[in-house]
């Protein structure tokens, strides 16, 4: 089976294409390279010991994706390429529609062309919105977004289940993610964010291996524990195993038609402050931080609730929060500047 990954030189790109190869999947890579570097998918093949096909281009170009689909036989589309910053997308937020709802269009449109219909689409927990208590289960509404961000996944989800509605043939898996950290226990490939880090743990091991001088936490009179705020944190590996699952699952189903939609979390929440802990006490890295005001959009705390994935694609988050933490600061210690 060959599998086109959009977005795949990225984070949880890179860490999906190696469990791709390594089952034996043939690989098409589709990437602009905006947000990413070339050098990760060359890392790829050396962890998996295989060659994967890389195309240069933009999800926004109608005519390059209908190039790629007449070259190669694609069976399968898992689509990552976006504008991910929840806090950028208030300041941008044209480019994020156009990138992650336009840019989607196109690349189901050329899939209508080609008669690809197996669609695996990386959506986001953000789609619950603001109001779902948690732990968000997938039977819940979506929601309304405060962000462009989180409204363009929740807009493309809708896309999803109207294309299914009218396309006998088209299936679909929405993966619902919720805070993904960690790296390849290699240290060879991992999250290499562009200028200052917008998730908490790429900062916190920026600030351990010296490229920043503390760490600003957001808030320290949260209704919680300890002040901050909880999210549920899986590791990219257990995150990337999910997506295989979701393209097995989808190969195995032969009279499904639509979309579903899973959550893919470890379905416990960890306060900011234990993150940190965690980091401490797993790599004997001290961290400075220090709390500041509240950062607006944030929320006090929510978590997973994964059982359908259990259940129905046979996943669970599996590796621990120490391991987590350790991946996580061998890629950064390794590779102190990215990929740079």
């Amino acid at each position: 089976m060959t599998v086109l990954v959009t977005g795949g030189a990225g984070y949880i790109g890179s860490h999906t294409l190696v469990c791709l190869l390594n089952l034996g999947y043939e690989v098409v890579v589709y990437d602009n390279l905006v947000n990413s570097s070339i050098k990760a998918l060359r890392r790829v093949e050396e962890i998996a010991g295989k060659d994967l096909e890389f195309v240069e281009g933009d999800v926004t170009d109608s005519r390059a994706l209908d190039d790629l689909f007449a070259k190669y036989s694609i069976d399968a589309v898992i689509h990552f390429a976006a504008l991910k910053a929840v806090g950028e997308s208030s300041q941008r937020p044209l480019q994020y529609y156009e990138t992650n709802v336009y840019g989607s269009l196109c690349l189901l449109k050329a899939m209508e062309k080609s008669r690809v219909n197996h669609f695996v689409y990386s959506s986001s927990a953000t789609v619950y919105g603001e109001m779902n208590p948690s732990p968000y289960v997938e039977t819940m509404e979506l929601g309304s977004p405060s962000s462009p961000y989180g409204a363009s996944k929740v807009m493309v989800e809708r896309v999803l289940a109207d294309t299914a509605r009218v396309n006998p043939k088209f299936r679909a898996i929405s993966l619902r993610y919720f805070n993904p950290v960690g790296a390849h226990p290699s240290g060879l490939i991992g999250e290499d964010p562009s200028g200052i880090p917008n998730n908490l743990l790429p900062f916190i091991t920026q600030v351990a291996v010296g490229l920043r001088d503390s760490l600003s936490v957001f808030g320290g009179d949260y209704p919680t524990a300890d002040g901050t705020c909880i999210r549920d944190y899986l590791h990219v590996m257990d995150l990337a195993e999910g997506h295989v699952a979701a393209i097995d699952w989808l190969a195995e189903q032969s009279n499904f038609n639509g979309v579903e939609a899973f959550n893919l979390g470890a379905g416990t929440g960890v306060s900011v402050l234990e993150i940190i802990a965690s980091f401490e006490a797993a790599t004997h890295q001290k961290i400075n931080f220090k709390i500041v005001e509240r950062r607006a959009g944030d929320l006090p705390a929510f978590w997973a609730n994964a059982d359908k994935a259990d259940k129905v694609l046979n996943w669970q988050a599996k590796r621990t929060l120490v391991e987590m933490m350790e991946d996580a600061w061998r890629w950064q210690s390794k590779n102190p500047n990215g990929y740079s």
